[in-house]
């Protein structure tokens, strides 16, 4: 099934209180994989979807198993129980009155966090659904505690989901909606005996839903071992041809990383997401754009979750200019206004190709991607070219000259606070402490991100040193609270 129709939310089985929600949420008209599949996924059915991040597929999966959720009473019943039946006593460790009835399935931390956001939101109709992440790296304790609560809807990599399962500690029995997203990037990762495994800890007659950018050989292998009939479901690419403007230029593999720094030069995007193939020429091409001067930074497989944390945050809230990644770092990212992308090397792959471009120019603004080839690449070129069904037009390095001065600078700076929801700080408390009690302008802040242990908080660069030495000599909820901005 191949889908480009749009409709409006109203004409979905959904309840008038998801409806509004919907319209508070700004969700008006369907996207293209949102009409393709959410009909039909309302109906019970499975689905596979081919669609990339950022085309709406959360909302898509989201509201589908929302409305599977089946609350109170019915919510615990399974053949042979009876409705108030646990195998744990109410009152003994680990006794919940609630059950899992999805699981999210997500081969990044960073996905799992977006889409547990998005669900979030989605549930505001509804009173009280429990949503708990299970990723790793972060401590297990946490995550133990929250299942030892209850929860409706877990969302979490298949390592983690693993670990609890061998544990004891998360139990998959009544799962109704199973939810592969970006199964392709999972199978990519090895996960493919790890979804095996969960797939089967859940129960048989449930609804699966499988979302992939691409159709590699293991999506087939997946859908005939956990999938009942499955409807497939593509939609056409996400952005057009006059949404984004593609310039390509020939270099030498000598010249290619300078030629970064003339693109941002004469170009001055905003925000640049330039990808490499490798993490060696992350490195490189970081070390050279910070020579220049320019606010970059890098993100490969190998960085601590703290680290990559951090780097994300500081991209998102404007503190950095050009963040250099490669296609397995940057996956499940979803950047709003990203004004450039950087194909540093050209992508053996032109599905991958068209996956790196469509980040810039969504929601109806235009993009820009620059793309870098030198003479060993122009086969994977070719290949770009019939898939766009369009030809290369190659323009002259010669038109790279200097259209402002100076180096590419972010606006903001990001300070990070020591502390963060397990301390009960919100995003107010941080706004209140630097506007009310500082006295800085709402204007000055940017961002801010809670996390469990940590708070970032974006700021004019401009009085970042100033604000992280207020905040250490002042308090946020009556505590006291250390502050440092983050640097290169």
């Amino acid at each position: 099934m191949t889908s480009t129709a749009t409709a409006d939310f109203s004409t979905l089985p959904l309840s008038p209180p998801t409806l509004a929600n919907l319209a508070t949420l700004g969700y008006t008209a369907m996207t293209p994989i949102q009409a393709a599949s959410l009909p039909t996924a309302l109906q019970g059915r499975d689905i596979i979807a081919q669609a990339k991040t950022g085309s709406g597929k959360t909302a898509a999966f989201g509201l589908t198993l929302l409305a599977n959720l089946k609350l109170g009473r019915a919510a615990y019943t399974a053949p042979g129980e009876g409705p108030d039946t646990d195998p744990r006593a109410p009152g003994t460790e680990g006794y919940s009155n609630l059950r899992v009835q999805s699981l999210v399935l997500c081969p990044t931390r960073e996905l799992a966090d977006q889409v547990t956001t998005e669900i979030r939101r989605l549930a505001r109709a509804q009173d009280n659904i429990k949503v708990v992440t299970l990723c790793g790296g972060v401590p297990l304790r946490g995550q133990l505690a929250s299942l030892g609560h209850g929860a409706h809807i877990v969302v979490g990599t298949p390592g983690r989901v693993m670990d609890h399962l061998e544990r004891g500690s998360l139990d998959l029995a009544f799962v109704n909606t199973l939810v592969l997203d970006e199964a392709d990037r999972m199978l990519d990762m090895g996960f493919f005996d790890d979804i095996a495994k969960v797939a089967q800890h859940c129960p048989k007659a449930r609804q699966t839903l499988l979302f992939s950018a691409t159709y590699p050989e293991g999506i087939a292998q997946l859908s005939s071992r956990f999938m009942r009939d499955p409807v497939t479901v593509k939609v056409q690419a996400q952005h057009s041809d006059n949404q984004i403007e593609q310039h390509w230029y020939e270099v030498t593999d000598s010249q290619r990383l300078h030629i970064v720094g003339r693109l941002l030069a004469h170009f001055r995007p905003d925000s640049t997401l330039a990808f490499c193939n490798t993490k060696a020429q992350c490195r490189d091409l970081v070390d050279v754009l910070r020579a220049e001067g320019h606010s970059a930074l890098a993100l490969f497989g190998e960085l601590e979750q703290r680290e990559r944390d951090q780097v994300l945050v500081r991209f998102a809230n404007r503190s950095c200019s050009v963040l250099v990644a490669t296609d397995v770092a940057a996956r499940g990212l979803d950047i709003a206004n990203l004004a450039c992308v950087i194909n540093v090397d050209v992508t053996p792959d032109p599905e991958v190709h068209i996956h790196r471009i469509g980040r810039t120019g969504r929601a109806g603004e235009s993009g820009l991607a620059l793309n870098l080839a030198c003479l060993d690449e122009m086969g994977h070129v070719g290949k770009i070219e019939v898939l766009q069904k369009q030809e290369t037009t190659w323009r002259p390095l010669t038109e790279l000259v200097p259209t402002g001065s100076g180096p590419l600078i972010p606006p903001m700076a990001t300070l990070h606070i020591q502390g963060g929801r397990k301390e009960k700080i919100r995003p107010g408390d941080v706004l209140g402490a630097l506007t009310a009690d500082l006295g800085y302008t709402r204007e000055q802040v940017g961002k801010i991100n809670v996390n469990d242990w940590s708070t970032y908080v974006a700021v004019e660069r401009a009085i970042a040193q100033q604000a992280a030495s207020r905040l250490n000599a002042g308090r946020i909820k009556g505590k006291s609270v250390k502050a440092r901005v983050l640097e290169d």
